[in-house]
């Protein structure tokens, strides 16, 4: 019995995901929760685990793919017994897509006839499902290509949903007022084996459609007694595979009621050589041949010109870009930078270094600057605080749980390490480790992505030394770590020595931090880092 595995909610919010690796390949025996598929959401790297033990049939995407949520994934072909407890254990959980699973995995093959499910396609920006408003036929009922089946309402509108195949109902999966899911089967067709095609296949991953045949090539006068002016009328099916084909559909005489323009009118047309979005070729005549050459005579020589490249913003760096916007857009930004001799904190750490490897630990400065930044929130909690969106409230966050942006090949993603306050510098160094290897293998939890209060920017790390950073709403403060340079300053006898010297950078909200504020907080901040030893007051 073959069943289809439909992608399950992975976040809350999340309608799609793009399909970073498949774990698997067709024809490969897998057990339940065997680790499938990698797929990249906006927010995190999330593995898909299988539900049955079986034999993967069919993966419906590939890598690369945007993948929808409530949509069918791939399929398994599962033992018989196992499936049937399977299905009805699913039909007790979600009825409507149950229901729409199991009739997927019975595909009718006497007579020549097949049954499928019809996906619920997009209807509507940014809307992942609908009211099924009226059915407008009936199990048992033959219908033919664009025929109107359903009426649906959105939050926006009623869309009239149509068919995609002649053939008979056999099974409609939502009741009059239930909620239909975007991209999950909407009822079920017996159509002609020979004219079957997978429902994912028609809504994800449609084969590129073949160059028309040769007598393309030559304009067809013929074909200007069919054109009509005007807007064609077709369904958004028909036009979508007269986009495939490169068919201007006003050129395709309909053949449906009131000159609708069908699937067949545009599969004859092409046939036919009337692939008319194609650019047929010139015959060269002597008046341009002649053109060609003498235009060649005084070109000079050619220069390769690069191409340009347009590549889909998806997953993490979406949304950063949406979040960067968001910041800037509603949080007035100020800046201010600081210089700190961090001299005697190099000396601390290059101390307790060998100590720290020795338990397999790797202890950087950011710890320590960790653990300062929560000291001094103590004194100054504005820097850890919330401001609603209206400005008139003020949340004081108990926890200081401190964020950290971490380079990635996937982009930019910021864990954070909660109650740092609580934390000793062991604590908070085995913690920056955890979270550094998660995120630069894509599999950090949304827990550790949820909750910071205060952030750190290290751009020292790839050598800058100062910037203007982009507060992690809603966040009110982030700063920017400078490289570690060895400058010459003078000492208090007024001597030039090297130090280890660092630019700090930081972005406040000026809704609610003026620049007094925060000049003081740097203060408290430095003098914890430039004299780290008396921080052990304050430590718990």
């Amino acid at each position: 019995m073959i069943q289809e595995f439909i992608l399950p909610d992975i976040g809350e919010g999340i309608v799609e995901c793009e399909l970073v690796e498949w774990l698997v390949k067709e024809g490969d025996i897998i057990s339940e929760d065997q680790p499938v598929a990698d797929v990249m959401t906006d927010k995190a790297l999330v593995q898909i685990p299988a539900m049955h033990h079986g034999k993967v049939v069919k993966l419906h995407y590939k890598q690369g793919e945007i993948a929808k949520v409530h949509a069918p994934l791939f399929a398994v072909e599962v033992e018989g017994d196992y499936a049937e407890e399977t299905a009805a254990e699913t039909a007790t959980e979600a009825a409507p897509v149950a229901e729409a699973t199991e009739t997927t995995a019975a595909p009718a093959a006497t007579g020549g006839k097949i049954v499928k499910d019809f996906i619920l396609p997009d209807i509507g920006e940014g809307i992942v499902e609908c009211e099924l408003t009226e059915w407008l036929v009936q199990e048992g009922d033959a219908v033919v290509e664009d025929q109107p089946v359903a009426d649906v309402m959105t939050d926006k509108a009623l869309v009239q949903i149509p068919c995609m195949d002649h053939g008979r109902i056999v099974k409609l999966y939502y009741k009059q007022g239930e909620i239909a899911k975007v991209h999950a089967p909407l009822f079920a067709i017996e159509v002609d084996s020979d004219e079957a095609a997978p429902a994912v296949a028609q809504s994800a991953a449609e084969t590129v459609a073949e160059p028309a045949p040769a007598a393309a090539s030559v304009a067809p006068a013929e074909t200007a007694t069919d054109t009509r002016p005007g807007k064609a009328l077709a369904s958004p099916a028909v036009r979508r595979i007269a986009r495939e084909h490169n068919v201007d559909i006003s050129l395709v005489t309909g053949s449906g009621k009131d000159g609708r323009v069908l699937k067949g009118d545009i599969m004859a047309f092409v046939e036919n050589g009337g692939s008319s979005a194609k650019a047929a070729p010139v015959v060269a005549t002597p008046e341009t041949t002649t053109a060609s050459q003498s235009a060649s005579a005084v070109q000079s020589v050619p220069v390769a010109a690069g191409e340009d490249r347009v590549e889909p913003i998806r997953g993490i760096k979406a949304a950063m870009a949406r979040q960067m916007v968001s910041s800037v857009s509603t949080i007035p930004h100020f800046t201010y930078a600081e210089e700190m001799d961090i001299t005697a904190l190099v000396a601390l750490r290059k101390q307790l270094k060998p100590r720290m490897e020795a338990d397999g630990i790797k202890l950087t400065l950011m710890p320590f600057f960790m653990k300062a930044l929560a000291l001094a929130v103590q004194e100054y909690p504005v820097l850890n605080s919330r401001v609603n969106d209206d400005c008139t409230e003020l949340t004081y966050l108990a926890s200081c749980n401190i964020g950290m942006a971490v380079d990635t090949p996937i982009g930019l993603l910021v864990p954070n390490v909660k109650n740092v306050q609580a934390l000793s510098i062991r604590e908070i160094a085995v913690e920056i480790n955890r979270l550094i290897e998660a995120a630069r293998a894509g599999r950090v939890s949304q827990e550790d992505l949820k909750g910071g209060t205060i952030s750190i920017s290290n751009i020292g790390a790839l050598g800058g030394t100062v910037a203007t950073p982009i507060i992690n709403k809603p966040e009110t403060a982030i700063v920017a770590l400078g490289r570690t340079q060895s400058l010459p300053r003078f000492d208090a006898a007024g001597n030039v020595t090297a130090r280890d010297i660092m630019q700090v950078s930081w972005s406040g909200d000026h809704r609610v931090i003026d620049g007094g504020t925060i000049a003081r907080f740097c203060n408290l901040w430095k003098q914890c880092l430039e004299d780290p030893t008396s921080m052990l007051v304050d430590l718990r």
